[in-house]
């Protein structure tokens, strides 16, 4: 009996300890990463609506949607483009669809977008715009690439510490009516301070399991080894790379490289003819900077998920390491090609995008909250003494 007794002191007693080491990690890990959090929610919300903003924001971006036969080849785009600005570089063209302008890619700071139709440029814009500026505090929280990819990139480890720890600390002791209550329902009529407890503890249980789909994806853009883990995980096997295997260049006398602008055309046509199976006149078409260089071409561009592939610049062959159709993919691979998507919310697109705006959100919510809790009680403690 008295056994029994002490076996249950003990297992409290470590119960208690690991609660507290758990309420002590969360609070300054919390308040170590908080403001970073915030910001990578802030413009993680904006960066949701980033393309529809775009589309109400820009008339340029638009045109009167024709024929896909009316569609000019990216040759011909090319031209138009290197005879409006004959100095600067063109990398490749963008179609986005019939009644969408075409970006095209050049070495410039701005950004050009053509008429698909007769080749004239309907606008020029920086490409440091608002939603770049967003992006760049997302990833790198305006600092240097090196130095702020790896803060955000650890920030969101600690983030994702601090929901599982939040789940623990959530967890009632007992289940009855008041705990229920108290863990599932904000009380909007009491005081401020009990608000904020229950907007930081209610809210944040409700959007864990997004908070840690949103952080997870995260961190495969992070860190390769986690991507490289997950894909094994997932099903995926090292022996699927030696099937990604580049074709051999054919170098012989009597063959001569294609033209680059010919070469372009055809792929385009090819692409939206006899490859894309979803939006296929949104396509990209990227030319060779070099002539032995592959032509790179982008297809089945829906909902953050597109398909990548490659041409032999001199046959014109699609090499094997190009990709399948999505749907086509075995899990594993669906899974690497869906982290953006499923890490932005378009993947089920408008109805997935609110829910992502609201979850990110609440997400920057939770450092605000979590620290005026903290505070409250820090002052409490003052004047008790």
């Amino acid at each position: 009996m008295f056994s029994s007794l002490s076996k249950s002191k003990n297992q409290k007693s470590k119960k208690s300890r690991f609660s507290k080491i758990n309420s002590w990690l969360h609070l300054w890990l919390g308040l170590a990463s908080g403001i970073i959090v915030f910001i990578m929610g802030i413009t993680g919300c904006i960066l949701v609506f980033e393309q529809e903003i775009k589309e109400l924001t820009s008339p340029y971006l638009s045109v009167e949607a024709q024929g896909p036969e009316k569609l000019l080849p990216p040759s011909k785009i090319y031209a138009a483009v290197h005879k409006a600005l004959p100095n600067k570089e063109i990398h490749g063209v963008w179609y986005n669809g019939l009644d969408k302008s075409i970006k095209v890619d050049i070495e410039s700071d701005s950004l050009i977008y053509v008429n698909p139709y007769n080749g004239k440029i309907t606008g020029m814009v920086h490409h440091e715009d608002f939603f770049h500026f967003m992006d760049e505090g997302h990833r790198n929280l305006w600092l240097e690439r090196e130095i702020g990819s790896q803060i955000t990139a650890w920030a969101t480890v600690v983030f994702f510490f601090l929901l599982v720890s939040g789940l623990i600390m959530w967890f009632p002791k007992k289940w009855n009516k008041t705990t229920r209550n108290s863990s599932f329902k904000i009380k909007w009529d009491a005081k401020f301070k009990r608000l904020n407890y229950d907007l930081h503890n209610v809210l944040g249980f409700y959007t864990l399991i997004l908070a840690v789909l949103i952080a997870f994806t995260g961190l495969l853009m992070s860190f390769h080894w986690l991507r490289e883990t997950t894909y094994w995980v997932a099903g995926g096997w090292a022996d699927d790379k030696k099937e990604q295997v580049v074709a051999e260049k054919k170098d012989t006398l009597s063959q001569q490289q294609l033209d680059k602008l010919a070469g372009a055309d055809f792929i385009w046509k090819k692409v939206r003819t006899e490859i894309a199976k979803e939006n296929k006149e949104a396509v990209i078409i990227h030319f060779p900077d070099e002539p032995k260089d592959d032509f790179y071409a982008c297809t089945d561009m829906n909902k953050g998920v597109w398909r990548d592939l490659y041409f032999d610049s001199q046959t014109l062959e699609l090499l094997p390491n190009s990709h399948q159709y999505i749907g086509d993919e075995r899990f594993a691979k669906w899974l690497m090609r869906s982290n953006y998507s499923l890490h932005i919310g378009a993947i089920g697109g408008i109805p997935t995008k609110i829910v992502y705006f609201l979850g990110s959100l609440i997400c920057a919510s939770l450092p605000v909250t979590g620290f005026y809790i903290w505070w409250g009680r820090k002052k409490k403690q003052k004047t008790k003494a």
